[in-house]
């Protein structure tokens, strides 16, 4: 019964750095002049407790920093929170950040973090983030299909590959180390 605990123990705790290292990434944001969207460090994060934490876990983690930023901890993008950032412009790419750890965990945990499928996994979660908060925007800023597209992907498609490629760096070496650890 003790070894049950202890393991439910070290699960919460890897949910709770995992949360803790997305809080502190999430707020890290730049400003471009050509998107109300900025170049955030919470993709980053997500792609850290995706590899790190897998499909189930992930996901637990990413609700739990949403949630975080829904009752106002300044946890988002520019050290914004709150219900208004949610159903903002950028407020779409947010809520996508479940179904990308669905998507994404579900290729890292089914096929037990092997680089391809991690690369599969995140690039095919990113494009779902892409198209949820695209159109999203579109509909908050009554922009076109294109126009919201070149706002809020375009520009980030090489910042989001070379998160990915960090994420990797990070995330495979990170989730061994805590796999030996128990």
């Amino acid at each position: 019964m003790e070894s049950k605990s202890r393991l439910s123990v070290k699960r919460i705790t890897k949910i709770a750095l995992c949360t803790a290292v997305l809080c502190i990434l999430g707020p890290l944001s730049l400003p471009i002049p050509i998107s109300e969207v900025p170049v955030a460090l919470s993709i980053l994060g997500i792609y850290l407790t995706i590899i790190i934490l897998g499909m189930k876990d992930g996901t637990i983690s990413i609700a739990i920093y949403l949630l975080l930023g829904l009752v106002g901890l300044p946890v988002f993008a520019g050290f914004t929170g709150g219900l208004a950032k949610l159903a903002g412009p950028t407020g779409g790419y947010l809520i996508a950040y479940i179904p990308m750890a669905l998507i994404a965990g579900f290729f890292v945990s089914k096929f037990q973090r092997k680089i391809p499928a991690v690369v599969i996994g995140l690039a095919l979660g990113t494009i779902v983030c892409y198209l949820f908060g695209t159109v999203w925007l579109m509909i908050a800023l009554n922009l076109s299909f294109k126009a919201a597209l070149m706002a809020g992907v375009i520009p980030f498609i090489p910042f989001d590959a070379a998160k990915m490629v960090i994420s990797i760096l990070i995330g495979l070496p990170v989730y061994k180390a805590v796999s030996k650890i128990g």
